[in-house]
């Protein structure tokens, strides 16, 4: 498994996935304004590779570009579906190459998303590469997706459930990137796991009812993640924020990854976006506490 940490590694690996699929290339569009992956994706298809792409119904006003993408790929001789409405918004981000390799981003296609903070999963497991495909060809077809997800942490079907467990599962600390933690019953499991010793600490913001947990505003760059990193261990990276209509009415879609180097890769990145972002004052003793303090083995 490889991340991606954006912005430093920007849409590189996203660009070459795309020129290096030589059968089949399935992926989600949310918002899209990047022409070298339109330029790739019209390259994959001269070449022979098929290429469907599921586009969401509607994004915040941003409506009449995604109909008028909708008419460019078509022409280019991509395969273009478009997510029913039975769900508030279709808000996940995936990529499939060749059926055997899975890009899961917490970013879309567009040069914003590019210099944020944000992050995404290259990986080549075949259970989880087969989940994302059976999950992708549900929503193509408009179908619903059951039985809910073995590998994926897909909203509405188990997010809920799947990251109310994590979250219970802390031992020692939940690090966590998020533009607005909010859902009422996730915020008392946070404050609840803060009040028994944890070291809860939230970049990007919280509800009033959040009074035990640490949140700094990240400082230097935009925020768009979504990360819940656990004890070290493991850690969740999706589309989904802890906020009620992420988790329950839209299709948000997310992963728990236990690889080692990946979540120890994640939680440097965290702690060095918290040092940058603590009040000048804060910042020694901060900056002391963080480092100090190595990953779980």
């Amino acid at each position: 498994m490889k991340l991606l940490t954006l912005p430093d590694d920007g849409l590189t690996e996203t660009i070459a996935a795309i020129k290096r699929a030589k059968t089949s290339l399935d992926l989600t569009i949310f918002r899209f304004d990047r022409a070298e992956i339109e330029k790739a994706l019209r390259a994959a298809v001269a070449r022979g590779v098929k290429v469907r792409a599921l586009v969401a119904n509607t994004n915040r006003g941003g409506e009449k570009l995604l109909r008028k993408l909708e008419q460019r790929l078509l022409a280019e001789g991509i395969t273009v579906t478009r997510t029913g409405d039975d769900l508030l918004r279709y808000h996940g981000k995936m990529l499939v190459a060749d059926n055997r390799t899975l890009h899961l981003m917490l970013f879309n296609y567009t040069a914003l998303d590019a210099r944020s903070r944000s992050f995404g999963v290259v990986a080549r497991n075949r259970a989880l590469v087969a989940e994302a495909v059976r999950l992708f060809e549900a929503d193509a077809m408009r179908q619903p997706f059951t039985p809910p997800a073995r590998q994926l942490v897909i909203s509405p079907d188990n997010a809920r459930t799947v990251l109310s467990a994590f979250i219970r599962g802390a031992r020692k600390e939940l690090l966590i990137y998020d533009p607005k933690v909010s859902d009422p019953s996730m915020v008392r499991l946070l404050e609840e796991r803060a009040s028994k010793g944890r070291d809860v600490r939230i970049l990007g913001g919280a509800s009033k009812r959040a009074k035990l947990i640490r949140v700094l505003k990240l400082a230097g760059t935009r925020l768009h993640a979504r990360v819940i990193i656990r004890d070290g261990r493991q850690a969740f990276l999706g589309s989904q924020s802890l906020r009620a209509a992420e988790l329950d009415t839209r299709r948000e879609i997310g992963l728990i990854v236990k690889d080692a180097s990946v979540v120890r890769a994640l939680r440097q990145v965290f702690e060095k976006d918290w040092e940058a972002s603590a009040p000048a004052d804060k910042k020694t003793p901060e900056a002391a506490g963080a480092t100090a303090t190595a990953a779980p083995a």
